[in-house]
């Protein structure tokens, strides 16, 4: 039989990831460090890659989070580099930052907090001015109040179902809502046919969208007008798709009670009406675990397999291995490239055994096996196919010599 040597993969941290992410490598195959050189991924959480230098020896990039705005995503599409994430590995620690959201703003405890740490005197002093001055921070109850979740993906989901247990009533926007997220969600949930239709109904809002340029400032001074007098909004999503001067402007004129988000800055800041938290959305030690399992079992089967799966930028792509030898095609979205790639491995007596094509947007990704080994000069010549952006061949990394 023919000899393979062992791949080993050199994986490069730019971040703490958890040890039960890392622990899923396989040690004999895997190195993984904060100053590997020449590494062939990178494994990152809030590190700001976006004007580093990304070693030209890189094949894939993942993140142990949901958002990619941290990373150069368009310059790692165009290197036919795959950005992974791990959609969904946080939400349940999101969502109970959400609940935790309604109960301040819906019984005004930070500003009660604030007052009561301001008080001197005995106890007996403490007590007569807060009984006298709590009407200042009477509240409201949530159940019968209707809740506008704006972004019905996993995290919108468990918002819903959490906020339904509550005795609230739900009403939910999302244009582009998949068939999985349709089924899994409660049928008590009311659709929304817009999003102002949903703030017009709404006593509390909570937006759950990626940021992207048609969701950046979602929530304006257009959007605010729409709103219930006194609605509480809360973002636990990302910072831009809230217009913060139209929200201050919107609490000043009393469409907005409060606003509770998880992006400090220093127009929020000191601001009676509003909470900022410290981006504690995912920062629980359960949410680190996941997201750090998830995101490297995704690179090491990426990695030794090819597949492909939850990438930003990345057509989702997996096909099982019944050969040996897989090559692996990054391509732009483009006709007959395949046909070029086809037309190689026949000239190159090469059998197909299997073959998979996908495609998103202008990406494209196509993974071939093929019955016998594959020459490196076959993979450069594919790799010069105008159109393909990367090629590499995908043996079984773990084949011991016999």
């Amino acid at each position: 039989m023919p000899e393979y040597q062992q791949t080993v993969f050199k994986i490069l941290t730019l971040n703490h990831i958890a040890s039960a992410g890392l622990e899923c490598f396989p040690r004999d195959n895997y190195q993984i460090g904060e100053n590997i050189a020449q590494p062939d991924a990178i494994l990152v959480r809030s590190h700001n890659m976006l004007n580093m230098d990304v070693p030209r020896t890189i094949l894939a990039i993942g993140r142990a989070g949901a958002g990619t705005n941290n990373i150069p995503v368009k310059a790692m599409s165009e290197r036919g580099i795959p950005v992974f994430n791990t959609p969904g590995a946080n939400a349940n620690a999101v969502k109970e930052l959400v609940l935790a959201g309604l109960f301040l703003a819906a019984r005004n405890l930070l500003p009660a907090l604030r007052y009561v740490e301001t008080l001197q005197g005995d106890d007996d002093t403490l007590h007569t001015l807060a009984e006298r001055e709590k009407k200042r921070f009477s509240g409201i109850e949530l159940p019968g109040r209707t809740l506008g979740i704006v972004g019905l993906g996993e995290i919108g989901r468990l918002v819903a179902d959490a906020a339904l247990k509550l005795g609230m009533k739900v009403v939910g926007y999302d244009p582009n809502i998949t068939v999985e997220s349709a089924w899994s969600l409660s049928s008590e949930v009311k659709k929304a046919q817009s999003i102002e239709a949903l703030l017009r109904a709404s006593d509390f809002i909570t937006v759950h969208v990626p940021l992207l340029d048609a969701t950046r400032h979602l929530i304006n001074e257009k959007s605010i007008s729409n709103m219930k007098r006194g609605a509480i909004l809360l973002n636990f999503s990302r910072n831009a798709i809230v217009d913060e001067e139209a929200v201050l402007a919107g609490i000043s004129s009393g469409k907005i009670k409060s606003y509770v988000c998880d992006f400090p800055s220093r127009k929020l800041q000191r601001h009676e009406s509003v909470v900022t938290l410290p981006h504690l959305g995912a920062s629980t030690l359960e949410a680190e675990q996941n997201c750090a399992v998830m995101v490297v079992n995704q690179l090491v089967d990426f990695l030794q397999n090819g597949n492909i799966t939850n990438t930003v930028n990345f057509p989702n792509t997996s096909m099982e291995r019944e050969s040996s030898y897989r090559i692996a095609v990054s391509n732009e979205n483009v006709p007959n490239i395949v046909g070029q790639i086809s037309t190689d491995l026949a000239k190159a007596g090469l059998n197909i055994h299997n073959m998979v094509n996908k495609s998103r947007g202008e990406m494209a990704y196509t993974l071939v096996d093929v019955d016998s080994p594959v020459p490196l000069q076959l993979i450069n010549k594919i790799a010069s196919i105008s159109g393909v952006l990367s090629a590499r061949y995908v043996p079984f990394p773990t084949r011991q010599v016999n």
